[in-house]
């Protein structure tokens, strides 16, 4: 029988399982002042409750160039919210602020430009329930995929007003930003 798979290493009780170039004191990383990306208090709890789940499957990118965050900003956040010290980081480099501030803004930005299949989600979601699998450790109250996957319901459900502004809101951005075909969403 195969070995179980095993984390590179421990940064403050947390395991390591990305590659990384050095576990670096959180207090030593320098947030990009122009970061046009927010992180809302309800997606750095996320952030750091998938992160004390499944361990860093990401690092958090510095420039060599300037020494700033390119990429992990969230993750940053989300480590202070958790108390750690030590992080792990890639560093990079990149020939000038103008390729340095597009991977910044892509890393974003090209996520937002993909799309949802919901029978696809639908699939993985029933297999979830099946495992009792909290599904907040991918992103999703609950009541918020329930909502996306089945919006015909009608629940009696004091949260539903919430959860369903939460959800227009979110479909309503995404939409605005990219029309979606049949049982998709962006």
């Amino acid at each position: 029988m195969a070995d179980p798979a095993k984390a590179r290493t421990l940064a403050n009780g947390i395991e390591v399982w990305c590659s990384f170039d050095q576990l670096v004191p959180v207090a030593e990383l320098k947030p990009n002042p122009r970061n046009p990306n927010t992180h809302p208090q309800r997606q750095v709890e996320l952030l750091a409750k998938n992160i004390r789940y499944f361990g860093w499957r990401q690092t958090i990118t510095v420039s060599n160039r300037s020494g700033l965050i390119v990429s992990g900003h969230g993750r940053l956040m989300a480590a202070k919210h958790l108390g750690v010290e030590v992080v792990p980081v890639d560093f990079q480099d990149f020939t000038d602020d103008n390729d340095e501030l597009a991977v910044l803004v892509a890393d974003n930005r090209l996520a937002e430009l993909s799309t949802v299949d919901l029978n696809e989600l639908e699939k993985i979601a029933g297999e979830w329930k099946a495992a009792d699998f909290d599904t907040i450790l991918a992103g999703f109250e609950p009541a918020d995929l329930d909502a996306l996957l089945n919006p015909d319901d009608d629940s009696d459900d004091e949260d539903d007003d919430r959860h369903d502004r939460e959800l227009d809101n979110t479909k309503g951005a995404l939409h605005r930003a990219h029309p979606a075909g049949p049982r998709q969403l962006l």
